[in-house]
């Protein structure tokens, strides 16, 4: 197990936690003193409270927790979040409302799940021909449903 450094920023930040002793993310809760509403369509800042010192060679990857995108449409507005290992500000997370129905984050609420993930760097070079497959360029779709 990785140790990774954690900053608490302000009165009512919680550390990170894992729901189960297999979750592979580890919930990230709203660090706010009053509720924030979040209207249909609408992208809200949610912060944590929060700063990390990611080990070099791992980076945080920040998803969407599935009970609320399933249940009230509430998802990372940029998908995926990424935190690098130089990062040292507060995590926050960018939520959309993709629901019909205003959603309310409350004080302490889990809104998001945290990955730790090695990261490979690459050196990308020019190329003037790739090396074929059978897939080819085939894309969105095209190996099937």
């Amino acid at each position: 197990m990785e140790a990774v450094k954690v900053k608490i920023l302000r009165e009512g930040a919680v550390l990170p936690t894992y729901g189960s002793e297999g979750a592979a993310g580890a919930d990230l809760y709203a660090c706010l003193h009053t509720p924030v509403d979040v209207a249909p369509g609408e992208t809200v800042f949610i912060p944590t409270g929060l700063a990390m010192a990611i080990p070099e060679g791992l980076a945080g990857l920040v998803y969407a927790r599935s009970g609320l995108a399933i249940k009230h449409g509430l998802c990372m507005a940029n998908g995926v979040g990424v935190i690098d290992s130089d990062y040292r500000g507060e995590l926050r997370v960018p939520m959309v409302n993709l629901g019909a129905q205003p959603y309310t984050i409350q004080p302490g609420e889990r809104v998001a799940q945290l990955c730790i993930a090695p990261v490979y760097t690459a050196a990308f070079v020019p190329a003037g021909a790739l090396s074929g497959t059978a897939r080819g360029e085939g894309g969105f779709g095209s190996t099937g449903r």
